[in-house]
């Protein structure tokens, strides 16, 4: 008897603010990933905070979940942070060598600048702005991702997170891929997001 191969199917979607990564209520507000029109049998790989934004991805295999999120796995993950404040170089550094977050020191990632500042969509609802206090926009790039990790750290170097979107998974880049908007993966893009990473 002959089987036909089944297609793993993974999808990228770009998660707008306030949407759960899950498809049932939780009983707030937050809208569910059941509004938006995915094919049956996929889950979200991993998990975006409701107040978070960008690449989530989602796929009908169980594996992916420990093939792409696995700290030992180092499979990067590349976030964009709208913080209160400029941070220092130093204080750049130390998110670099790990900071202690409720009792743990996170794993050494790399964080930066962004030079210039990048022009993203406003979110809607906006954030809260104080005009007597300046915001920056830093890069994290993290291999581990414990629960509202990167708002932690931040916070950790005394620059509250004011916005934060996930632009990468492993080597796929989010893009022009518009907020509420998902598309199915094949060929190059599949494989940027699947391959082994290189060598954090």
């Amino acid at each position: 008897m002959f089987f036909a191969s089944c297609k793993v199917v993974l999808i990228a979607f770009n998660k707008p603010f306030r949407v759960l990564s899950q498809f049932t209520s939780d009983g707030s507000p937050n809208r569910t990933l059941a509004e938006f029109g995915f094919p049956k049998g996929v889950y979200p790989i991993g998990r975006l905070d409701a107040d978070s934004e960008g690449l989530l991805l989602l796929s009908d295999e169980a594996e992916l979940n420990e093939r792409l999120l696995h700290p030992q796995r180092g499979h990067a993950r590349v976030y964009w942070v709208q913080v209160e404040n400029i941070p220092s170089p130093e204080s750049l550094r130390q998110l670099e060598r790990g900071v202690l977050t409720q009792g743990r020191k996170t794993l050494p990632c790399r964080a930066s600048l962004l030079q210039p500042q990048p022009d993203v969509p406003p979110r809607v609802p906006p954030i809260r702005e104080r005009k007597s206090i300046p915001t920056a926009w830093i890069a994290l790039e993290l291999v581990e991702g414990k629960n509202r990790q990167v708002r932690r750290m931040t916070a950790a170097i005394g620059n509250p997170t004011l916005r934060l979107i996930r632009v990468r998974i492993g080597r796929l880049e989010l893009g022009q891929l518009p907020a509420g908007t998902w598309k199915e993966l094949a060929g190059c893009e599949r494989e940027l997001a699947l391959a082994k990473p290189e060598r954090y």
